[in-house]
């Protein structure tokens, strides 16, 4: 029988690719997550039995535990980009990190894996990256011998950025981008999975691997990519970051009005906080290690977003025959 892993957040974007690469690898897998009917999809990853979603609250220790019993190793993938009702920055990325870490320790759990993010600092003007600071704080304090991975802003079918400027395309021939000037090095999810597999199975040592893609680019010239894949012409404006901030601040506050049922999924002022600075790989912070360490060649944006952005061309998937028939000789 094969070693079992329990994923916390299993669901999510980074998580479903997680467990279905370990699937693939042999393992047993346990996607814990909030909502179990919700996450059905997973089952699919493996043989019958091989992958399954169990219920857990990542803020109650009883819970965190049962989902973790009899493991072999632990990856924590639960994150969040805005709050919701208790689901803060706080409770999410801080303690409920060191709860995973806390409890894993206590059980003997011979491998636990950690997902941050580059930038991540108790220190950072921003929300999201000084909790994942904590975070990480938290998680050496339990487990020093902890893998924890900081990828870059990931890419990939489903992601959250490719397709969101896909989405803009479509609204207009001009293309508002807050951050213009920030550089981004995208990283492609599966290589981050890969990445967790390699470290849950104990193949790679513990510590801090920051995770990026080959290609450092600003939020202007990915959106360009995003343009040129999609066959659209459209012009590109950076907004300035007060601008930004204040575009955040008026969603955020339609979000407080509606007492949470509108949750703010377009920009946050703390996400426009992030924009502001860099997202890419510092190879000289100390004992920082990557992809290289690892044994991972990543692959370029260029290489998997023509295979997803397709629906946001004019013609959709009939784009390039369209294309193709323009040649053919009129008789």
């Amino acid at each position: 029988m094969g070693k079992l892993v329990t994923i916390y957040g299993g669901s999510g974007f980074l998580g479903r690719q997680i467990a279905r690469v370990m699937a693939a690898d042999g393992w047993r897998v346990r996607v814990a997550v909030r909502r179990p009917n919700q996450a059905l999809v997973v089952r699919t990853y493996g043989a019958v039995g091989q992958v399954e979603p169990v219920p857990c609250n990542v803020r109650d220790d009883l819970s965190v535990t049962a989902a973790m019993s009899d493991a072999d190793a632990v990856i924590n993938c639960v994150g969040i980009l805005v709050h919701e009702g208790r689901n803060t920055f706080a409770a999410i990325h801080d303690e409920a990190a060191g709860r995973i870490a806390r409890i894993s320790a206590q059980t003997g759990m011979a491998q636990m894996v950690h997902i941050s993010a580059i930038g991540a600092d108790p220190d950072s003007p921003s929300r999201y990256l000084a909790s994942k600071g904590r975070g990480e704080a938290q998680v050496l304090a339990h487990r020093p011998d902890a893998a924890i991975l900081r990828p870059s802003v990931m890419f990939g079918p489903g992601d959250g950025l490719y397709n969101k400027l896909g989405a803009m395309t479509r609204l207009g021939p001009i293309m508002f981008v807050p951050g213009a000037g920030s550089r981004i090095q995208p990283v492609f999810v599966e290589d981050v999975a890969r990445a967790a597999a390699t470290c849950a199975s104990g193949a790679a040592p513990g510590g801090i691997y920051e995770l990026g893609g080959p290609d450092v680019m600003t939020m202007r010239e990915i959106t360009r990519q995003v343009v040129d894949v999609t066959g659209r012409r459209r012009a590109i404006i950076g907004l300035p970051g007060f601008v930004g901030s204040l575009m955040g601040g008026v969603f955020d506050a339609v979000q407080w009005v509606s007492g949470g049922l509108v949750t703010n999924r377009v920009i946050t002022r703390d996400q426009a906080r992030t924009l502001r600075t860099d997202n890419v790989v510092r190879r000289d912070a100390g004992e920082v290690k990557g992809f290289e360490e690892l044994g991972i060649t990543p692959v370029a944006p260029g290489a998997v977003i023509p295979d997803y952005l397709w629906r946001f061309r004019p013609s959709g998937q009939y784009e390039e025959m369209k294309a193709s028939a323009k040649s053919l000789r009129q008789r």
